[in-house]
């Protein structure tokens, strides 16, 4: 069995082992179901309304959200409470859009100074089909019914920050639960402004105990990595009002062309078809570009990974060659260097042109080559330039030959030192930038 399909099976089992046994049914949409995505009902709650609000991060709606793993305790159900959230946000094109996600108010009490203190996680790659939306893996960690296979896996994630009594957000970023339009995969504007728009949600959610003195912190790895990283560079301009205190990037996707490289052929092919799908959507000028290299085989396969999930599209499209997708056969990269319309795109997505705000720390596997490790401690370099407060930390662990494991390792390993890293920057303890670690070139 080749390794990512491994490492595919032993998260599915690691799901109904540890959260499928423990379900609970779903919360009463509200009104009629109206979406079937790969054999996955979409409740009612995630259609948006045609009239949306005019503030960014206003709550549209909010209903309670039954979390998976949910223990009775004296303090309330651990590890808290949830609330699915729908919230106005504002796409990379100036456009009102809604996004949806999840509020957690924990059940463990803040132990540090301050308020409690509140934490969006950004989630890493889950596909582009609706019933992929993080939100939905928190209800439902394993989907798996012939015709999907999801798996929430940043559920990891966002129950060990409650533990530590940090409130969390989670969002499903624009376009991924919201059945109006197709999710805008690693598009750095609309990832940003859905990570900080959830921190100005989650403050209007009923029975909330965060406050305007809480302090708030983003935490994300791979995709997420790259929505945090954005949102610490986007936040002075686009939510000046909201003070971050710490930002954890994890293996961030800086660099799209060199992430595209080295995507195309390895067993995450399929995510090339969720960019494509999600630049066209973004800017319909491509869409003539796309006609004319993309063949009849190319468009039906961009069809097929816009209902997706990570694990249908391991299993559907793992090692396949953006060049089976092309009338010519040239490979993604070569049309991307050769369309100047493409690669300006591409590089209006770069990922530290711009200062961020608080301290930051990026974490990335030295062995990563899904992800490659070495456009990621670009960012890290290009930040310290900047004069920004970093803490880089390159994950050394072996090669194994197989990408998805090398770039999901360190997502495992790192995990804790992130979340303690993150914590004590949520405790008032100040960052100590090592960017003198790093040979920083004029």
């Amino acid at each position: 069995m080749p390794h990512s399909r491994r490492l595919l099976a032993v998260a599915i089992a690691a799901a109904a082992t540890c959260l499928g046994a423990q379900a609970v049914p779903a919360a009463a949409a509200t009104g009629s179901d109206t979406e079937v995505s790969r054999g996955v009902t979409i409740p009612a709650f995630y259609n948006p309304p045609a009239e949306l609000p005019s503030a960014n991060g206003t709550l549209i709606r909010s209903e309670r959200l039954p979390l998976a793993l949910s223990l009775p305790s004296l303090g309330g159900p651990l590890p808290g409470t949830a609330t699915r959230l729908m919230y106005k946000s504002t796409d990379s094109n100036g456009q009102p859009v809604a996004v949806t996600g999840a509020y957690i108010e924990p059940a463990a009490a803040w132990k540090g100074s301050g308020a409690r203190p509140l934490v969006v996680v950004a989630p890493g790659t889950m596909g582009q089909g609706d019933q992929c939306a993080a939100s939905m893996g928190l209800e439902n960690p394993l989907q798996l019914n012939g015709q999907t296979v999801s798996v929430g896996y940043e559920d990891l994630s966002v129950y060990r920050l409650l533990a530590q009594g940090t409130a969390v957000v989670v969002t499903d970023y624009v376009g991924l639960g919201a059945t109006d339009r197709l999710h805008t995969y690693v598009n750095r504007v609309d990832e940003a402004h859905a990570v900080l728009d959830a921190v100005r949600a989650a403050h209007s959610v009923g029975g909330a105990s965060i406050n305007s003195s809480s302090r708030v912190g983003l935490f994300g790895y791979s995709q997420g990595g790259g929505a945090t990283a954005a949102a610490a560079e986007l936040q002075p301009t686009y939510a000046p009002e909201i003070t971050l205190s710490g930002t954890y990037a994890g293996a961030p996707p800086a660099d799209l062309t060199k992430v595209t490289a080295a995507i195309d052929g390895s067993d995450l092919a399929g995510a090339l078809g969720w960019s494509l799908n999600g630049f066209l959507q973004s800017d319909p000028a491509l869409k003539p570009l796309a006609e004319a290299h993309l063949s009849a085989k190319g468009k039906a396969a961009l069809a097929d990974l816009s209902t997706m999930c990570v694990g249908d599209a391991l299993l559907g499209y793992g090692f396949t060659k953006s060049s089976a997708w092309t009338n010519d056969g040239e490979s993604l990269g070569d049309i991307i260097a050769a369309e100047p319309a493409i690669q300006a795109f591409l590089d209006d997505q770069r990922i530290g042109l711009l200062k961020p705000s608080g301290p930051v720390r990026v974490a990335t596997g030295t062995s990563d080559n899904l992800v490659p490790h070495g456009q990621a401690r670009d960012l890290a370099v290009n930040w310290c330039k900047k004069g920004a407060n970093v803490t880089y930390k390159p994950v050394v662990l072996p090669n194994v030959g197989d990408a998805l494991i090398n770039h999901f390792g360190p997502l495992l390993t790192d995990q804790g030192d992130a979340i303690s890293w993150l914590t004590d920057r949520l405790n008032g303890k100040a960052a100590v930038s090592n960017c003198w670690s790093m040979p920083i070139q004029p």
